[in-house]
């Protein structure tokens, strides 16, 4: 059994049982928040606890200045996460929290503290090439680019027509997009847990061939499975992505 462990300022607690055998914590895409993981922890059986990273510049942190890259904020999150006692992690990280998720598993396992999994969703490897440009873009190209990965399109048109609500969510978007097109990845050893890749049949992100690159970055198993769905498919299945996630977190 894990030892208790709470919140932190990076880190809000979504599934608190009393005595659970694992712990998973997750990394949300860009412009998200913990709220994009709740419907997933509402999933789990008491075995596991569930825990969510809230970047700055969102809900209960929306007075707080965004980290300017994402090797800061890892460096951050480590630290929360060494607080906490000794406990065995793994780390669930969508889109731009799977790079996330990498670089802070990277961390933990350079100062000794154990990650049985890491599970990066939604994501090309830390180290394939990317270009983009949209952080500096204007607001239009941020809602195509929001809508181009929706489900449903006509969710995010909103933005346009309402901008007060665009005066609040779009900062943090940019903010996330500035940090994902700014990322270098830096080589080092690899990852010593498992990885297993996770990502849409219909993901305009990444195709599961680029996703293979993944297996690099491990001396440990990996594997990779897709599941129904556009980018977001974990919106649509959080009850066969909990399945899937407790049978391997043992």
């Amino acid at each position: 059994m894990v030892a208790h462990i709470g919140g932190t300022v990076w880190l809000r607690q979504l599934r608190a049982p009393a005595q659970p055998r694992a712990v998973l914590v997750c990394f949300p895409p860009g412009g998200g928040s913990v709220g994009a993981f709740r419907a997933l922890a509402r999933e789990f059986d008491s075995g596991t606890a569930v825990f969510a990273v809230q970047y700055p510049g969102r809900q209960d942190r929306l007075g707080e200045p965004a980290l300017p890259d994402l090797a800061a904020t890892a460096e951050a999150i480590t630290a929360d996460l060494r607080t906490w006692p000794p406990a065995p992690l793994a780390l669930f990280g969508h889109s731009m929290g799977a790079t996330l998720a990498f670089e802070t598993a990277r961390r933990l396992e350079a100062q000794g503290r154990t990650v049985t999994h890491l599970f990066a969703s939604g994501r090309i490897a830390p180290d394939a090439p990317y270009t983009g440009d949209l952080h500096r873009g204007s607001d239009s190209d941020l809602i195509d680019e929001l809508a181009r990965l929706a489900d449903d399109p006509a969710s995010v048109e909103i933005l346009r027509t309402e901008p007060g609500l665009a005066e609040l969510v779009l900062p943090a978007v940019r903010d996330d997009y500035r940090a994902v097109e700014t990322y270098v990845h830096r080589p080092g050893e690899p990852l010593r847990c498992t990885v297993s890749v996770l990502l849409g049949d219909d993901d305009p992100t990444v195709t599961a061939e680029q996703a293979q690159r993944w297996r690099g970055h491990t001396t440990g198993e990996f594997e990779l499975t897709t599941f129904p769905g556009r980018h977001f498919y974990l919106d649509d299945r959080p009850a066969e992505l909990a399945r899937f996630l407790t049978a391997r977190l043992g």
